[in-house]
C-alpha cells in the first residue's frame, strides 16, 4: 500500500497541494496530534477496497463449503497467522470457521472492526497457550469462590 504521512495541519494550511499528493499516493496518512490519525483516499479507491474485500470474502466463504478448501485453510492457517501454532487443533478450526462466518458479514456490512476483534482475540488465546505459567494461572480451578462478578458499565471497555 502506497501510504504517504503528513500532519493534519499540512491538509488544513495547503489543501489543494495535499490533495495534489492523492495522485501519486492511494492514502495519506493525516497525523493529528490530540486524536486518532485519519486516512484519506479517494472515493474511487475506497470504492475498489471495498470489492477486492467482498470478492476475496465470498471466495474464501465459498471455498470453506468444500472438505478440501477446509482443509487448505487449516493448512495454510500458520502462515497467515503464525500465532495459531500455540492453538490447540480444535481452536485452530473453530478460529477458521469464525473468521469466514465474521468475514462474510463484514463484506456485507461493509465494516471489518469485527473481524479485527476476532482476530485479536484469538491472537490473544494463542498468547495464554503459549505461555505456560499463564495458562495455568487462567485454567487451574484455585477451590476459592471469589464472589459475583460486577456488570460491566456499558462502553467501558475492561
Amino acid at each position: 500500500m502506497s501510504l504517504l504521512e503528513m500532519n493534519l495541519s499540512e491538509l488544513l494550511n495547503r489543501p489543494r497541494l495535499t490533495l495534489a499528493a492523492l495522485r501519486g499516493s492511494r492514502r495519506i496518512l493525516l497525523r493529528r496530534r490530540d486524536d486518532e490519525d485519519l486516512v484519506l483516499t479517494t472515493a474511487a479507491r475506497a470504492e475498489q477496497d471495498h470489492e477486492v474485500m467482498g470478492a476475496t470474502s465470498r471466495m474464501f466463504v465459498e471455498m470453506m463449503r468444500t472438505p478440501e478448501g477446509r482443509t487448505l485453510v487449516l493448512d495454510v492457517m500458520p502462515a497467515s497467522f503464525p500465532w495459531v501454532r500455540y492453538l490447540p487443533a480444535h481452536d485452530v478450526r473453530e478460529f477458521s470457521v469464525e473468521l469466514v462466518d465474521a468475514l462474510e458479514a463484514a463484506a456485507e456490512l461493509d465494516n471489518t472492526a469485527a473481524v479485527a476483534q476476532l482476530i485479536a482475540e484469538w491472537r490473544h488465546t494463542a498468547e495464554v497457550h503459549a505461555d505456560p505459567e499463564l495458562y495455568a494461572a487462567l485454567t487451574t480451578d484455585s477451590g476459592e469462590d471469589l464472589g459475583p462478578v460486577p456488570v460491566p458499565e456499558p462502553g467501558v471497555a475492561a
